[in-house]
C-alpha cells in the first residue's frame, strides 16, 4: 500500500484540532511540566526551514513527557510588535494591524502543518490589547517604584516620598543617580516639578537624556544588535550618536541579583559566560581628577590598572558625557573652545572606525604628579565602565595609541616585560621594579590615603533605554501635566489609527482627557483639563519580557497571572531558543521576573529552569558591493580585495542568484527602492555576487521556505531530517542531498505494516530475543531523549526495522511499543498507523512502553498461584518453561496437593509469566 503522506496528513491535522488533542485540561495533583520555544515574530516572508528545528525538538520532548503521565503545556504565540512591519507597512501602505494579522495567519499555516503539538488555546499576541495592557500595567509599575539597596528589591515610590517628607534622603539606601544629600524641610520647599526630577533618578521606570543610536532614515533608536559598521541592519541606512530625553529601565539596579541567578539554573556554559561578560562585574578603584580651571569639578575614573596611572597622557569624554549636556558643558570646555566644540559635536555621526576628536582646551590635574593632561572629546575610544570619562595610557591600549599618534600626544611606556615573561612597572615613581600585583596593592594604599580615590565595584550592565520613535510599539501610558510625567490608569491606551509614516508625534487624536480618561484630539490640547499624551512607544523586548507568565493563565480579564496558576507553573522548565539571545532577551526577561517577584506577584526569583540553544542552520548568502562614498555597485569579480574596506557588504535575497554566482540585475532593481536607480558595473556584462556560508535568517535574504519539502516530502519527512541533521545545539549546514533517505525510510516503516497492499499484524506472543531487542531499543531511545540527544533515536529506529525484517517480525506486542516512541517523532504516519492497530485513543494518549529487560534476563519467574480466584503462595518456574510441563510439575507439588485435599481440578489457568489459577 503506497505511503500516500498527504492524505495521511491532512487527514490526522483535522482530527486533532476538531478534537482539540493537544487543549488538555490540568489537572492540578498530576506532576507538570513547562515547555517553551522563544517567541517568534511573524515576518512577512513566513516560516523559513532553519525556525523549525526548535519547535521539533521541544515538541518530540513535550511528547515525552506527555507519555508519562505529566501535565504538559508546550505554548505558542506571536511577538507581534516591532520595527520590520512597521517600515513594511510604510512601504506597501498596508496597516501594520492588518499586515500582522496577514503574517499571523501564514505562520499559523505553516506551524500546523508540521504536527507540534502547540496548545493553541493558549496563543497570544503582543500587539493584542488585552495582552499589552498588562504590559503597560507593569511599566506604570516600575514607573511607581525604586530600588532599595538594603532590602535588595523594588518598592513603591510612595515609601520612598514619605521617607522624603520625614527625614529627607539622609537615610535612604538607594540604588539612584542622584548623589546630593537633602532634609525633609528642603524636600517640603521644592515645588513639584523639582521633586519629579529628583525622583526620576530614583524610579525604576525613569526620563533621562541619554546617548542613542539615531537612524534619522528610520526615524528610531535602534540598539546595539539593529546596527552594523554603523549603519543600519534594516534598510542600510547611517546611524549617528545623539543625546535624547528617553524613558529607560533602571535593570542596573539588578546587576549582582542577575549575575547570582546564573549560579542557580541550567543554562548552557556559553549562554551563562555571555551574560556574566555583559553584566560585568569588576572590582578596583575610583580615581579622581581635578579640572585645573575649575577644581571642584572632579572626573571619576573607574579602573582595575591603577599601576598605569603614571601612563595616563589624556582624557577623553565620550560622546555619551554628561558633561556634554547645555548646561554642563562650560564647565569642561574652554571659552576660546566652545564655539569649535559645539561645531564638531552638531556634525558628528557614529564613525567609530575614523580616528577623530576635539580638544576642550581644558586640562586635568594628574592626582599623584600634578601634571596638566589634556582633555578630549572623542567616541573613538571606548570604556563600559566610564561612560562619562576616560582615563587613556597610549602605551598599553591600541586605540589610545592611534589617537595620540594622530594628535601628537605624549606616549610613556610604564609597564616593561623582563626575561622571566613577568611584567614589571617602569617610569612609575614609587611603583617601579613592582610586578603588577604588588604594585597594584601599593598605590591603592597611597591613593586611598591622600583620599585620591575610593575603592569601587562595577558593573558593565547600563539601563536599558526603553523609548523608540515609532509607532507600532505598545503605547507608553503617560501624559504630560505641566511637563510632569503622570501615568494612565484607564488601561489599555490604544493606538490611534492613522498615517503610521508620520509616528504619534503627528497624530491629530492624541491628547489626554483627565477629567473623562479618554484620548481626544490633540488640538484640544489646553494643559488644563486635556494634556499631551507620550509619543514614544515601547521597544519590541517588552511584551516578549513576560508572556511566558500569560501562558500560564492567557484569558483572565482581571489578573496578568491566577496565583493558584502562577504557584503550580512556577516557571519554564525548558526553554529552547538561539543563542543571539543570550544578552538581549534573557536579560531583560530575567530583570523583569525578578521585578515581579520582589512585589510577591510570582514566587521564583529565575523564569527559566533550563534553557537550551539549538545550533545555527548555516546555507550560503549572496553579498554584493557597494562604494561607500560613491555609492555604485561593483561585480564580485572585480572587486580589489585590497580595497574591500572601501566597500559596504550588502546581502541580497539569494532567489535572484543564477548560475555561476551571477546575479539577476533587473529583479533585483524591482527588490528595493535604493536599488532601483543605482549604478552596477558590470564585468563582461555579468554582475557577480561572493557566496558566504552564513546563518541562515531572514535579515541576510537566504531563507529557504518549508512549503515546497511539505509538498514533496511531507511534514514527518521534515520533522525528521532536521533533527537527523546532527545534536540539536550544534550549527548543521543545510544539503537537501541527505533529505530522500529519510523520506524512503518513512516509506520502508509505512511498507512493513502493510503485506501485499494489505495492514498486517501478528498476534502471537513475541519469542524472548525479540523482546530484548525492543527492550534495548526502549532503553537507548529513553536515554537519548532525557539527555536531549534527538538525532539518536532516528539511527535506532533504522536499526531496530532493519532487525525486524530481518527476523520477520511483525507481532502486536513489539509493534505497538516502537509505533508509540516513532510518533514523537513522526506523528502522522505514527497516528495512522495507531488506527489501523484498532486504537480508538490518539496516540498523543499512550503511555510510555514499559521496559522490562531485567525482567526479561532473570532465568524464573515467581507465580501467583490462585485456588478459584484466591491468592494462597507463589512457585517459582523456569521462564518460558512450556505450559504443558509447568502443569505436570503442579499436580505434583505437596502445597497443591494439600490444598486440593485429594480432589482433582476442574481447570488450571497459566498465562506465562503472569499467573496461575486453580479452580475446583
Amino acid at each position: 500500500m503506497e505511503y500516500n503522506f498527504n492524505k495521511i496528513e491532512k487527514k490526522w491535522k483535522i482530527y486533532w484540532k476538531q478534537k482539540k488533542i493537544f487543549n488538555k485540561k490540568i489537572l492540578y495533583k498530576k506532576k507538570k511540566y513547562y515547555i517553551l520555544n522563544m517567541f517568534p515574530y511573524p515576518s512577512g516572508e513566513g516560516l523559513h526551514v532553519g525556525h523549525p528545528i526548535g519547535y521539533i525538538a521541544s515538541d518530540i520532548y513535550a511528547r515525552y513527557k506527555n507519555s508519562q503521565g505529566e501535565n504538559v503545556i508546550n505554548p505558542i504565540g506571536f511577538d507581534s510588535f516591532g520595527l520590520p512591519t512597521e517600515q513594511y507597512s510604510i512601504q506597501t501602505g498596508i496597516h501594520p494591524n492588518i499586515m500582522t494579522k496577514i503574517n499571523i495567519k501564514r505562520y499559523k499555516i505553516q506551524l500546523l502543518r508540521l504536527g507540534i503539538s502547540f496548545d493553541w488555546d493558549r496563543e497570544l499576541n503582543t500587539s493584542d490589547s488585552t495582552y499589552f495592557k498588562w504590559t503597560q500595567w507593569m511599566f506604570i509599575k516600575m514607573f511607581n517604584s525604586w530600588y532599595d539597596k538594603k532590602l535588595e528589591k523594588a518598592r513603591s515610590i510612595k515609601i520612598l516620598i514619605n521617607e522624603f517628607n520625614f527625614n529627607g534622603n539622609i537615610n535612604i539606601n538607594a540604588f539612584s543617580t542622584f548623589k546630593k544629600r537633602f532634609s525633609a524641610d528642603e524636600w517640603k520647599t521644592k515645588k513639584n516639578f523639582e521633586k519629579e526630577k529628583i525622583l526620576q533618578n530614583y524610579r525604576i521606570a525613569f526620563l533621562s537624556k541619554r546617548s542613542v543610536n539615531w537612524c534619522p532614515k528610520l526615524g528610531t533608536v535602534l540598539a546595539n544588535d539593529e546596527i552594523k559598521d554603523n549603519i543600519s541592519k534594516r534598510g542600510g541606512y547611517p546611524v549617528y550618536k545623539n543625546r535624547m530625553l528617553q524613558w529607560s529601565l533602571r535593570i542596573s539596579a539588578y546587576s549582582e541579583r542577575l549575575l547570582n541567578g546564573l549560579k542557580k539554573v541550567n543554562y548552557p556554559d556559553n549562554l551563562k559566560k555571555s551574560q556574566k561578560s555583559w553584566i560585568g562585574k569588576e572590582s578596583g578603584i575610583k580615581i579622581f581628577f581635578s579640572l585645573e580651571k575649575n577644581e571642584k569639578i572632579k572626573l571619576e575614573i573607574f579602573t582595575i590598572k591603577p599601576y598605569m596611572l603614571f601612563g595616563v597622557t589624556f582624557i577623553i569624554i565620550p560622546l555619551g558625557s554628561y558633561f556634554l549636556e547645555r548646561k554642563k558643558i562650560t564647565n569642561l570646555v574652554d571659552k576660546q573652545y566652545i564655539n569649535d566644540v559645539k561645531k564638531y559635536l552638531l556634525n558628528f555621526s557614529l564613525k567609530e572606525k575614523e580616528i577623530s576628536g576635539i580638544f576642550t582646551g581644558n586640562y586635568v590635574l594628574h592626582p599623584l604628579t600634578k601634571k596638566k593632561i589634556p582633555v578630549y572629546i572623542s567616541s573613538f575610544i571606548k570604556d563600559d565602565y566610564n561612560l562619562n570619562s576616560i582615563m587613556c595610557v597610549p602605551a598599553h591600549e591600541i586605540k589610545s595609541y592611534k589617537f595620540a599618534k594622530k594628535f601628537g600626544i605624549q606616549i610613556l611606556e610604564v609597564l616593561s616585560l623582563k626575561s622571566s615573561e613577568k611584567i614589571f612597572c617602569i617610569n612609575s615613581s614609587f611603583l617601579n621594579g613592582l610586578n603588577l600585583k604588588n604594585s597594584f596593592f601599593f598605590i591603592k594604599t597611597i591613593l586611598l590615603k591622600q583620599n585620591f580615590v575610593k575603592t569601587s565595584i562595577s558593573f558593565k550592565l547600563k539601563d536599558a533605554v526603553f523609548s523608540r520613535q515609532r509607532y507600532w510599539g505598545e503605547p507608553i501610558p503617560i501624559y504630560y501635566e505641566n511637563n510632569i510625567p503622570k501615568t494612565i490608569n484607564k488601561l489599555p491606551l490604544l493606538l490611534p489609527y492613522m498615517d503610521i509614516s508620520h509616528k504619534l508625534t503627528r497624530a491629530k487624536f492624541w491628547a489626554w482627557d483627565k477629567k473623562n480618561k479618554k484620548i481626544v484630539y490633540t488640538n484640544l490640547i489646553n494643559n488644563k483639563t486635556i494634556f499631551p499624551l507620550e509619543t514614544n512607544t515601547m521597544p519590541s523586548w517588552a511584551g516578549s519580557s513576560w508572556y511566558y507568565l500569560r501562558y500560564m493563565d492567557p484569558k483572565n480579564q482581571n489578573l496578568f497571572l491566577n496565583k493558584i496558576k502562577e504557584n503550580y507553573w512556577k516557571n519554564v522548565d525548558l526553554y529552547v531558543g538561539g543563542i543571539e539571545h543570550a544578552t538581549g532577551h534573557l536579560i531583560y526577561a530575567r530583570f523583569w521576573h525578578k521585578f515581579l517577584k520582589d512585589y510577591g506577584l510570582v514566587n521564583s526569583e529565575e523564569p527559566f529552569k533550563k534553557i537550551i540553544n539549538q545550533g545555527m542552520i548555516l546555507v550560503k548568502s549572496a553579498i554584493i558591493y557597494r562604494n561607500k562614498k560613491k555609492k555604485y555597485y561593483i561585480s564580485y569579480s572585480l572587486l580589489n580585495l585590497k580595497k574591500k574596506n572601501d566597500f559596504q557588504k550588502i546581502n541580497i535575497d539569494i532567489k535572484y542568484i543564477k548560475k555561476k554566482n551571477e546575479v539577476d540585475i533587473e529583479k533585483i532593481k524591482t527588490w528595493r527602492d535604493e536599488l532601483k536607480n543605482s549604478k552596477f558595473i558590470l564585468d563582461n556584462g555579468k554582475f557577480t555576487c561572493n557566496r558566504i556560508l552564513e546563518k541562515m535568517s531572514k535579515s541576510k535574504y537566504n531563507v529557504i521556505n518549508p512549503d515546497f519539502i511539505y509538498n514533496k516530502y511531507g511534514a514527518d519527512t521534515l520533522r525528521m531530517y532536521e533533527m537527523f541533521l546532527g545534536p540539536l545545539e550544534k550549527s548543521k549546514i543545510w544539503n537537501l542531498k541527505n533529505i530522500d533517505g529519510i523520506y524512503n525510510f518513512l516509506k520502508k516503516f509505512w511498507n512493513f505494516f502493510h503485506k501485499k497492499g494489505k495492514f498486517y499484524v501478528d498476534e502471537n506472543s513475541p519469542s524472548k530475543e525479540e523482546l530484548e531487542i525492543l527492550y534495548k531499543t526502549i532503553k537507548k531511545i529513553k536515554n537519548s531523549l532525557e539527555s536531549f540527544s534527538f538525532n539518536i533515536p532516528i539511527s535506532e529506529f533504522m536499526i531496530f526495522l532493519n532487525k525486524l525484517i530481518r527476523m520477520k517480525c511483525y507481532k502486536r506486542q513489539i509493534l505497538e511499543p516502537i509505533t508509540i516512541l516513532f510518533s514523537f517523532y513522526a506523528p502522522h504516519i505514527s497516528e495512522e498507523i495507531w488506527y489501523k492497530l484498532g486504537k480508538k485513543k490518539s496516540i498523543y494518549f499512550a503511555n510510555f512502553p514499559k521496559n522490562n529487560l531485567n525482567s526479561l534476563l532473570e532465568k524464573y519467574f515467581n507465580y501467583p498461584v490462585t485456588f478459584n480466584g484466591k491468592f494462597r503462595f507463589k512457585i517459582k518456574f523456569k521462564k518460558y518453561e512450556p505450559i504443558h510441563k509447568i502443569e505436570k510439575q503442579l499436580l505434583n507439588n505437596e502445597k497443591i496437593i494439600c490444598f486440593l485435599k485429594n480432589k482433582k481440578p476442574k481447570k488450571i489457568f497459566i498465562i506465562m509469566n503472569k499467573i496461575i489459577n486453580i479452580v475446583f
